[in-house]
């Protein structure tokens, strides 16, 4: 039985001193001030599971590689992740992910080549340890110079 609810975790996040973007589910997004007026979902997640989950979103763009085949670019968001995989967070997934038009689903406009890192935490110490660790990443691929 997880010990937080995603309401309670979304409360301890915030008192934490975060920022929270949205609650989906078991997962209690974070966000990242761009602008004053503006908030961006950071990439950084905590899942509400026994025990705690932090986890982080990296990516590259396609528009950013164009070239490139798919299986470099995860190469490339891999090596991205290598100060969080030295931190003890591990590989959970990676996807392709197509953004497509809103007034037509058929045509896509971009495609972001994401993987999926996690962590877990021994309580909500160490989980917030974990965010302040995720937040201070890179977490898309730098578009190579000209």
């Amino acid at each position: 039985m997880p010990t937080f609810t995603p309401p309670q975790l979304k409360k301890a996040l915030t008192e934490a001193g975060f920022l929270v973007f949205r609650t989906q589910g078991d997962d209690v997004t974070l966000a990242e001030r761009v602008r004053e007026n503006l908030i961006m979902d950071s990439g950084v997640r905590v899942r509400v599971t026994d025990p705690l989950q932090v986890r982080i979103v990296l990516k590259a763009q396609r528009a950013d590689f164009p070239t490139e085949e798919d299986s470099r670019l995860f190469e490339l968001v891999r090596k991205l992740a290598e100060p969080a995989t030295r931190a003890g967070f591990t590989e959970v997934g990676h996807a392709a992910v197509p953004v497509t038009d809103p007034s037509d689903k058929a045509k896509t406009l971009e495609t972001f080549y994401e993987v999926v890192l996690s962590k877990d935490a021994a309580g909500l110490e160490d989980a917030l340890e974990s965010v302040r660790f995720a937040m201070t990443l890179e977490k898309m691929v730098a578009k190579p110079p000209p």
